[in-house]
């Protein structure tokens, strides 16, 4: 819905932006992913705080909420701002309808809010005005209709003109509107009245009317309260890590990006949450990483795995159990899933935007997923190795299917491929993809030594495993330049990811 960035005029957008020169600060509030924006000139300060609520899971009797949520505070002086919300759904391809409607999740009278419907979508954007400060009035906010066509938008947008001084707060709330059927009652009690923010009389007018659990009354002790919960949230899974090294604060930082990186329903770790931004400007190696790489996937899991993080690394591991359970009829894997598990990642050209500073084609879905990527193997059973030391243990069928996947390997450890850097069209014997393989097999034969879990190949797998690692040896060590190649046919060309050797204990490290 909003990817101006791939098309400047019609790619969709949601901006707060001053109508006054500036300068620009941008931080994340401390061990948290709620997204501070602070904007500065001679005449005043104007913070923006961007979060998607969370909750704590004591806090039981909050809803989780699917919304996007941006608070405007002037802290200093006066700051003349715009916002305009125009999607353009479907990747500006869908048509959709705008509308400025009452708004009845707004305990005064009176306020509108605007509607977006497309024929599989809709969206409504709220707002609520407050001020921190006793002399200063609650802000006027205006929603108006914004005529965004002649650049190419399927669909008209709205706006509103914001001349803000300090101590004034307005906060815009972007949501998809809830289903018909999730209503409850409200029960009109003083305690759920101060909870809410509204005297008791306003919440028993409202008592008679139903209310989804996902559509409360918003004030700003609720949004106060929900911007108190989201921020606990995260400093509450950034204590529950294990790391004491150097660099804690850079450390933690890193690992509360990867946690957004996890589609929480399936356990899924996308690549990125990006799609079609250019390698280089003007390029056409545009692809899309919304997707779940088993290669990546490991490395995060690795990551989070050693961090103590072994929730979010079992939930990854049974999404690629579930996976095992529907391997590819010659019984491999796809090195990528949807983060729904599906297989079907079709590669479309999407001619009719622009592309990141006209880098064209602008690409949804990956052709690359039915590549022959034998490396995938190694990275997945590294992690399922480390899964067994620090997470939850294999039960037995999961053990055959794993089984199975390195017997896969041994069948295939002979086999040239496409290999981490994704060159289409040029299989080749690559020595990254050697080395995961044997990791596949090695880490194979010591689940099941350290598990004492029944191993009926396990001379083939030994036999495999040894062979394997001489052949790499001899065939892709390159003696004049005293170093590994990228791969067998060429032993001339260097290949950073063969670093991976010691990492992985093929050989022992050397310094030099």
């Amino acid at each position: 819905m909003f990817a101006r960035i791939l098309d400047k005029d019609k790619g969709g957008h949601f901006s707060i932006t001053p109508r006054v020169p500036f300068t620009t600060k941008q931080n994340y509030f401390p061990s948290s992913n709620v997204l501070q924006t602070k904007f500065l000139n001679d005449k005043g300060v104007v913070n923006i705080t961007d979060y998607l609520p969370r909750k704590p899971s004591s806090e039981t009797n909050v809803p989780f909420l699917f919304w996007l949520i941006r608070r405007v505070e002037v802290v200093r002086g006066t700051f003349p701002l715009r916002m305009e919300c125009a999607p353009a759904f479907d990747y500006a391809r869908a048509k959709h309808t705008t509308e400025i409607i009452p708004d009845d999740s707004h305990p005064g009278e009176g306020q509108n809010k605007a509607l977006f419907e497309s024929d599989h979508l809709s969206l409504d954007l709220r707002f609520l005005g407050e001020h921190t400060m006793e002399c200063v009035d609650d802000p006027t906010v205006d929603l108006k209709i914004l005529d965004l066509t002649p650049k190419g938008h399927l669909g008209l947008s709205a706006y509103c003109d914001l001349d803000l001084a300090e101590g004034q707060v307005v906060t815009f709330i972007l949501r998809t509107p809830p289903e018909a059927g999730s209503e409850t009652k409200l029960t009109p009690t003083t305690e759920k009245a101060q909870s809410l923010g509204v005297s008791l009389e306003r919440l028993t007018a409202s008592a008679s009317k139903l209310r989804a659990v996902d559509d409360p009354i918003v004030t700003k002790e609720y949004l106060a309260r929900l911007l108190y919960l989201t921020n606990s949230y995260w400093n509450g899974w950034v204590r529950r890590s294990a790391y004491q090294g150097s660099w804690k604060e850079a450390v933690h930082r890193s690992a509360l990006a990867l946690k957004l990186l996890i589609f929480e329903p399936t356990g899924a770790v996308v690549a990125s949450p990006t799609f079609s931004l250019p390698e280089y400007i003007g390029g056409t190696r545009n692809w899309d990483y919304r997707a779940s790489w088993i290669r990546d996937s490991s490395f995060t899991l690795y990551a989070l795995i050693r961090l103590g993080y072994t929730y979010e690394a079992n939930a990854y591991m049974e999404f690629i159990f579930e996976r095992l359970k529907d391997k590819n009829p010659d019984g491999s894997l796809q090195i990528m899933y949807t983060i729904h598990g599906g297989k079907d990642l079709e590669e479309i050209e999407l001619t009719h935007l622009d592309g990141h500073k006209g880098s064209k084609p602008v690409r949804i879905g990956n052709g690359a997923a039915d590549h022959l990527q034998l490396d995938i193997y190694g990275e997945l059973m590294d992690c399922v190795y480390l899964g067994q030391k620090f997470g939850k243990p294999l039960s037995y069928d999961t053990w055959v299917a794993v089984r199975e996947l390195v017997d896969y390997v041994v069948k295939n450890c002979k086999q040239p491929d496409l290999s981490i850097w994704e060159v289409r069209g040029k299989k080749r014997h690559f020595t990254y993809s050697k080395v995961m393989l044997w990791v596949a097999i090695d880490r194979g034969l010591r689940l099941a030594d350290k598990r004492s879990l029944p191993c009926p190949k396990r001379n083939e797998w030994i036999t495999a495993r040894d062979e394997l690692y001489e052949e790499i040896m001899l065939k892709a060590w390159n003696p004049e330049l005293k170093c590994f190649g990228q791969s067998y046919e060429e032993t001339n060309v260097l290949d950073s990811s063969v670093l991976i050797m010691p990492l992985v204990f093929f050989i022992q490290p050397v310094s030099v």
